[in-house]
């Protein structure tokens, strides 16, 4: 199935000179959406993980999917504040602005070989902070998986040593 014809790109989305991939209507499509969760949910099994985590909001829409599909627990990666419990907390940047994500302290044990599952790959910044809040709690990052990568912006420059695997390259 070709999935990246159901990503649209929206130019000067959130700020202007950024081209923002639009998932929407991969979701809105139910084959296209579930062929997607399926071969994701492939990338993730082959690290062998007990947990999934993804950071709010478009990496809830596949990791909690390939979480419940693969049997694993999901855990979420929120904004300040949202997270009901104590937290420890990651800055990073994005490509556009400056960013803070939390993790509960008790959601990771030293244990845990976890994936980090999210749309779009593009400068690194967020898949890094999530594997730093992983580390930080003990846990292994076994790999992450990415809908898509914007290769252009060289995100594996920042991710070295991390195993990555992405469905889409752009």
């Amino acid at each position: 199935m070709d999935i990246k014809s159901y990503i649209r790109d929206v130019p000067d989305f959130p700020t202007e000179g950024v081209i923002f991939k639009d998932i929407t209507p991969l979701l809105k499509d139910s084959k296209a959406f579930s062929y997607t969760i399926d071969e994701m949910a492939k990338f993730v099994k082959e690290f062998e993980p007990n947990i999934i985590v993804a950071a709010e909001a478009r990496g809830f829409i596949f990791g909690a999917p390939i979480a419940y599909k693969l049997g694993i627990s999901f855990v979420p990666i929120r904004k300040p504040g949202k997270l009901p419990y104590f937290t420890v907390s990651e800055e990073y940047f994005l490509e556009y602005a400056k960013e803070k994500i939390e993790i509960h302290v008790d959601a990771i044990d030293p244990q845990d070989k976890v994936v980090i599952v999210d749309d779009i790959l593009a400068t690194g910044g967020t898949a890094l902070a999530m594997a730093h809040l992983v580390e930080k709690l003990g846990g292994n990052v076994a790999g992450m998986v990415f809908l898509g990568e914007l290769s252009f912006l060289n995100p594996r420059d920042k991710l070295k040593g991390y195993n990555i695997k992405s469905l889409l390259t752009y």
